[in-house]
């Protein structure tokens, strides 16, 4: 609609057609950031207005929610990534949505500079976060359903301390220990220098070691007082 009355919106926005928000996967968010997209926007039908009897949009939402979880333990901003949901009649809604959302995002400033994050920071961030993706959408949907269908029980789901003390087990200390992991492939490390890498405490770093030392993934090398992978 948006286009076919010739309302004006930013042309900072690329726009990509997808049959259903639900569509938008993880996979998708994480390559718009890593190709260095400063925001990511979603928009999706009406909730319960769905075209089909997938409900899609609701899986759309669920996604947002926690990739935003996600953003913030590796310091980016979670602002950067929304999601809107209108009719295809809202044209006139759309453009206004789109050129407030770009001028948050203008004032956010870039991808991981406004963060103090530089680019080979960023970049291995990210990569942490790319290997874990089909664990993350396994995660979602085996742990993370939400009972009832409305935009409301989405959002009080998330917030509840239950289900965040749920996400940071099953999903940021392993994030944890995958940058870990990506640390240790480079060279081998101890525990205050990969705590200095990555901003943790290092009573953190040793406990995710401690686990990764029990799964066999890393192992303590007595001789360079250094932790390496198996």
């Amino acid at each position: 609609m948006a286009g076919v009355s010739r309302l004006q919106y930013s042309t900072e926005i690329r726009l990509i057609r997808v049959m259903c928000s639900g569509r938008v996967d993880l996979e998708f968010i994480l390559r718009a950031f890593s190709n260095g997209a400063d925001g990511v926007f979603i928009g999706g039908c009406r909730l319960d207005e769905c075209n089909y009897i997938t409900h899609g949009n609701y899986d759309a939402l669920s996604n947002v929610l926690i990739f935003k979880k996600v953003m913030a333990h590796i310091g980016l901003i979670p602002e950067r990534l929304k999601i809107e949901f209108m009719s295809s009649g809202d044209g006139i809604l759309l453009a206004e949505v789109i050129n407030d959302y770009c001028r948050e995002v203008k004032e956010i400033g870039p991808l991981g500079a406004s963060e103090g994050i530089d680019s080979p920071d960023l970049a291995f961030n990210l990569e942490a976060v790319n290997k874990l993706i089909p664990y993350i959408k396994l995660v979602e949907r085996e742990k993370l359903r939400v009972p009832h269908k409305s935009e409301d029980a989405y959002h009080e789901f998330f917030s509840s301390k239950p289900v965040n003390r749920l996400i940071d087990e099953l999903i940021i200390d392993r994030l944890a220990v995958s940058r870990i992991m990506q640390l240790l492939r480079n060279k081998p490390m101890t525990t205050g220098e990969m705590s200095e890498n990555l901003g943790f405490d290092p009573s953190q770093v040793a406990r995710h070691l401690n686990t990764s030392s029990r799964h066999g993934l890393v192992r303590y090398d007595e001789r360079m007082k250094r932790y390496e992978l198996v």
